[in-house]
């Protein structure tokens, strides 16, 4: 299903992304159509970041990410950066020479 993808994880990636290249892709043509479309990839970028899915609303389901993927029977996932290294963090300490 759509919606059950969106609010995935992976879903969530594509939706920052698309958002992004949107975004900046339209700042970068300089024109008032690329505004346009920068404005609109404002979007998928904030909503994907704050983890809501507004396309969910059509279908007569919350938009709230968890809530949505409790009322589908999806798991719910870890943050977006789950599995990425913490900056800072290290397993083996530095050498000063």
């Amino acid at each position: 299903m759509l919606v059950g993808f969106l609010a995935s994880r992976p879903g969530r990636w594509l939706r920052i992304v698309t958002g992004a290249g949107m975004v900046v892709g339209g700042l970068v043509s300089g024109t008032s159509r690329g505004a346009a479309v920068a404005l609109l990839g404002l979007g998928p970028l904030v909503a994907a970041a704050l983890d809501w899915v507004p396309v969910a609303a059509l279908f007569g389901l919350p938009m709230d990410g968890p809530t949505l993927r409790r009322e589908l029977g999806v798991s719910d996932e870890a943050s977006l950066l789950e599995g990425f290294p913490r900056p800072g963090t290290r397993e083996v300490s530095p050498t000063l020479h």
